[in-house]
């Protein structure tokens, strides 16, 4: 019982963060690539560009991620940081143009204790 309270799709999350930062000078691309490197070690995904997932096992671990992100922030530019559950992520439409994409299959992340 507890492996199906782990693996539920209500209680496993999504950490989506999206930005825009400023790019104008070479010290702002500078500082929106240092961002973007930061989040891509703290294991987040390019969704699209300047939109980044990444899939976490609870709350409580996600919440570990967006406080990390938060201590990333650049003194500049826009960040947003939403958490989703796993079955709201999969109920996601995604279209490139008129095509709808098919939904690639998420991998069960192994816990180990």
């Amino acid at each position: 019982m507890a492996s199906t309270h782990r693996l539920n799709a209500y209680r496993v999350m999504w950490t989506l963060v999206m930005y825009d930062l400023p790019t104008e000078t070479k010290k702002h691309r500078g500082i929106a690539a240092r961002f973007r490197k930061n989040i891509m070690k703290d294991g987040f995904s390019m969704f699209q560009f300047s939109m980044y997932v990444r899939h976490s096992a609870s709350s409580e671990n996600a919440d570990v991620h967006k406080r990390r992100v938060k201590s990333l922030l650049p003194e500049e530019g826009k960040v947003g940081i939403l958490q989703i559950t796993d079955k709201q992520f999969g109920q996601m439409e995604i279209f490139y143009g008129a095509k709808q994409q098919v939904k690639q299959n998420v991998p069960q992340q192994l816990e180990l204790f």
